[in-house]
C-alpha cells in the first residue's frame, strides 16, 4: 500500500508559566507529523528552534513541497539534504524511524542494536526574580536528585547560593541562555566551583564566545546554542568541553546520532535535551539519551497533562519509553 502523510499543530499548556533569559512561554505548540502504511502510523513531534525564530506555524508551512514526494517513498538518507535542520526535519524524520519499527516488527533497540538503560534526567527550574522564590521551587522539587538552573544576570550567584542552601544533596547544572558577558561568566565560575556546580550550559551568546578556549575557568562549559548540528561541531568543539544535542536542532534522530559519534570522536562530553514537549518528542532523544553523561527529558513533566502512554519519570529516571508511543514494533511491545 502506498505511503499516506498528515500533519497538524496541537498546543499543550504547561502548569505553570516558564521563563528564560528573554522569553516565557505559558504553553507549546507542537507540530505533530505522521507518515502511515499497512495500517501502521508513524510519528514525529517537533517545536521548532524558538532563537532561530522557528514555530509550530513556521515549521509546518515548510512541509508543503516535500508531500508528494515523502508519500513516493523519499528515505531518511534523502530527507537530510532536502530540509535544512531544524524542527521540520526532526519531526519527519523520528516518523519515519518510528514507521520503519513498526513495519519490520522491530523495536528502535532492535533496529540500532543498543540495549536500553536507565537514565535520570534533570527537573528545570525556571527563572524567577529572587533568590529566595529559586530556593522554593528547588526545594519543592525534592524528589529530582538532579537540578538544571535557568539563570540571566541578575544576582546569578546569589540565586545559587540559595538553591545550593535548600538543595545540598542535588546535582546541580546551570543554564544561562547566552544571557551572561564573559567578565560575569568569569565570576559566576569561582563560585560555581564553590558550590559545586557541575556545568554551566550556554553562558555567553552565540557568536559571541570568541573568548571561550583559552580560558581555564573551574567549571565544565556546554555549548547549546553555540552547536546547533554536525556543521558546527568542530568549532564549538574548540570552546566547549560538553555539547548538548536537541532533535530539534539537528533536524531529527539520523543527523543526532552521527553528532553522537563525531562529538566522541573530538574528545566532547554530552548532554541530550529538549524545546519542551510531550513524550513524544522526548522519546526518540531517549535513544540519544543512552550515550550521554547529562540528560535534560523533563518536558512532559512541564506540561499540564501528556499523552497516552507516555514517559513515567520515578525520581527523575526514566526506566524505558512504552513502544505504544512511539519507536516499538508492529507489536506495540516495550
Amino acid at each position: 500500500m502506498p505511503l499516506k502523510f498528515s500533519a497538524h499543530i496541537e498546543s499543550w499548556p504547561l502548569r505553570q508559566a516558564f521563563k528564560i533569559t528573554n522569553a516565557v512561554w505559558h504553553e507549546t505548540k507542537a507540530l505533530v507529523v505522521e507518515i502511515s502504511q499497512d495500517g501502521h502510523v508513524g510519528r514525529g513531534e517537533a517545536q521548532g528552534v524558538y532563537y532561530l525564530d522557528e514555530t509550530a506555524d513556521s515549521i509546518y508551512a515548510q512541509l508543503g513541497d516535500l508531500v508528494p514526494d515523502i508519500e513516493s517513498g523519499m528515505s531518511r538518507d534523502e530527507l537530510q539534504s532536502r530540509l535544512p535542520p531544524g524542527g521540520a526535519r526532526n519531526a519527519i524524520d523520528c516518523a519515519m524511524w518510528d514507521l520503519e519499527c513498526q513495519l519490520r516488527g522491530e523495536s528502535i533497540w532492535d533496529l540500532l542494536e543498543i540495549e536500553p538503560r536507565p537514565v535520570t534526567s534533570v527537573f528545570t527550574i525556571g527563572l524567577e526574580e529572587t533568590p529566595g522564590a529559586m530556593a522554593t521551587k528547588a526545594a519543592a522539587a525534592s524528589e529530582s536528585p538532579f537540578l538544571k538552573i535557568k539563570l540571566d544576570n541578575n544576582q546569578p550567584i546569589e540565586k545559587l547560593s540559595a538553591i545550593r542552601a535548600a538543595r545540598n544533596d542535588a546535582v546541580i547544572i546551570v543554564d544561562a541562555n547566552q544571557g551572561w558577558d564573559y567578565p560575569l561568566l568569569c565570576e559566576v565560575a569561582e563560585a560555581c566551583s564553590e558550590l559545586r556546580i557541575d556545568m554551566i550550559e550556554q553562558p555567553l551568546p552565540r557568536g559571541g564566545d570568541s573568548e571561550l578556549g583559552s580560558d581555564n575557568l573551574p567549571v565544565l562549559l556546554g555549548a547549546d546554542e553555540s552547536c546547533l548540528h554536525l556543521g558546527e561541531l568542530e568549532n564549538a568543539a574548540q570552546r566547549y568541553g560538553l555539547i548538548n544535542i536537541k532533535l530539534d536542532k539537528t533536524g531529527g534522530l539520523t543527523e543526532a546520532l552521527a553528532l553522537v559519534s563525531a562529538a566522541k570522536k573530538l574528545g566532547c562530553r554530552l548532554m541530550v535535551g529538549n524545546m519542551m514537549g510531550t513524550s513524544l518528542a522526548m522519546a526518540p532523544a531517549f535513544v540519544i539519551a543512552q550515550h550521554c553523561e547529562f540528560v535534560d527529558l523533563d518536558g512532559p513533566l512541564l506540561l499540564r497533562h501528556d499523552r497516552p502512554h507516555g514517559i513515567e519519570f520515578n525520581e527523575g529516571t526514566i526506566e524505558s519509553i512504552d513502544g505504544r508511543l512511539w519507536g516499538g514494533s508492529k507489536r506495540g511491545a516495550k
